[in-house]
């Protein structure tokens, strides 16, 4: 199953550390960054607001705990966001696509 990922992360440095990672490890097959993200989240008992970035990873599903690890790996946060929704549809050769493009 093929999945989208969403990462927040601090800044776009950051940012595309990560991806250049998912991509070269084979992880992802792609991965869009969004900056200027404007976030408003509870954290420690107080909400924050902060500025950050958003990954939007397309990978398979089987890949996640070796994502998820690289990921930590890499990432600023103590709980970074890193959550999976499954591709229940789209084009063929695009999710085919994401099959080759990942191990």
């Amino acid at each position: 199953m093929n999945v989208v990922i969403f990462v927040t992360a601090a800044n776009k440095k950051e940012a595309e550390k990560v991806a250049s990672a998912l991509i070269k490890e084979k992880l992802a097959a792609c991965v869009n960054i969004i900056e200027n993200l404007h976030s408003m989240f509870w954290w420690q008992g107080k909400v924050n607001r902060l500025k950050e970035v958003l990954l939007i990873v397309k990978s398979k599903k089987t890949l996640m705990n070796k994502l998820i690890k690289k990921i930590k790996s890499l990432h600023s946060y103590a709980v970074p966001e890193i959550i999976a929704l499954p591709i229940v549809a789209g084009d063929k050769k695009y999710l085919k696509w994401i099959n080759e493009s990942t191990r």
